[in-house]
């Protein structure tokens, strides 16, 4: 069987175990981003220059972003050469391969580090208006799915509303909130959530954050300070600093993941609103230029649409019904 083939075959059967949350998440990315890629694997008869530079086109329109695009076009010209790929249905497969190989990283970081001691500590980090109180909210249920005790901490004492918006999400989850009133100092606030955490027996303990960037130096300031006050407490939390990111506003999205940096703790990305836009390939820009892990994606305003980010079926509901599947009648050497 030649290599063709057997990717071809992997593909398959992995496009048929996508779930429907991410293949209908995913449905205005597919339809303009794939689609564009579709037509030019169907209208292209060879790959030349000019095939690659309407790819690389189309990829960049997708906001996959520039570097990445680059890299992936290079790699791209090195297949076709080691293995004298002359169509461009060959190409097809390989392309989705190298991007779900983008997505997974070193494959370690897959899933969300809990505390096996006790208290797992999740802080949340991000610019207001990308839907971070929503993806607590949906996270805390999610949690309260698989029998967690889980409780919040309404650490945004800044933004007005902040705390009311983050009790509404308590009420309608069923978990209990922590706060203090509006312009509190949100490290007491962090502080009162732990030994309430502690005192309840709580598996996971949800902190809401501040997302102002107007002064980004009193904003990290204040994340480091709270980071002091849960390790004094917790020692080796918080286990995740997830950053909360608007797929929407693609390359504004991977700026803000750049701003907020390696100072503020980040160990992974919350992509949300994927459903609302035609740009997911900012998914693949994020996570390639920054080396972050894709932990959460939201597909969608249902209270299960927040699902744990995996490459492979990120990818195969993209190029689902496409990503070289088909045979289209090449002969191969087997």
């Amino acid at each position: 069987m030649s290599f063709f083939k057997r990717l071809r075959e992997s593909i398959a059967s992995k496009t048929e175990a996508v779930t429907s949350k991410f293949r209908d998440g995913l449905a205005k990315t597919r339809d303009a981003f794939v689609g564009k890629v579709e037509e030019l694997f169907s209208r292209r008869k060879k790959i030349d220059e000019e095939f690659f530079e309407e790819l690389e086109e189309i990829l960049i329109g997708a906001d996959v972003g520039v570097n990445t695009v680059m890299g992936l076009i290079d790699e791209l010209r090195a297949e076709v050469k080691k293995r004298k790929i002359e169509e461009p249905s060959e190409l097809r497969p390989i392309l989705s391969e190298k991007l779900v190989g983008m997505l997974q990283g070193s494959g370690d970081e897959v899933g969300m580090k809990e505390n096996a001691d006790g208290i797992t500590v999740i802080l949340f980090v991000g610019v207001n208006g990308v839907g971070k109180t929503t993806t607590i909210g949906k996270l805390a249920w999610r949690y309260k799915q698989q029998g967690k005790k889980v409780l919040l901490a309404a650490g945004d004492t800044f933004r007005a509303g902040a705390i009311e918006q983050l009790e509404v999400w308590g009420g309608r989850v069923g978990v209990d909130v922590i706060r203090q009133e509006s312009g509190s100092d949100p490290a007491a606030v962090m502080f009162d959530a732990v030994q309430a955490a502690k005192k309840q027996n709580v598996d996971i303990l949800i902190c809401d954050t501040a997302g102002r960037l107007q002064n980004k130096n009193n904003l990290m300031e204040e994340l480091a300070k709270i980071h002091r006050v849960i390790q004094r407490e917790i020692p080796g939390a918080p286990h995740e600093t997830l950053l909360v990111l608007d797929a929407t506003t693609g390359q504004n999205a991977l700026q803000q993941a750049k701003l907020f940096g390696e100072k503020s703790g980040v160990t992974g990305l919350v992509l949300t609103k994927l459903d609302g836009t035609a740009k997911g390939g900012i998914v693949i820009a994020i996570r390639n230029e920054l080396s972050l892990p894709v932990k959460f994606v939201g597909l969608g305003e249902q209270m299960d649409d927040l699902q744990q980010f995996d490459a492979d079926q990120f990818v195969h509901a993209l190029f689902a019904g496409m990503a070289g599947t088909e045979d289209n009648g090449n002969k191969e050497n087997d």
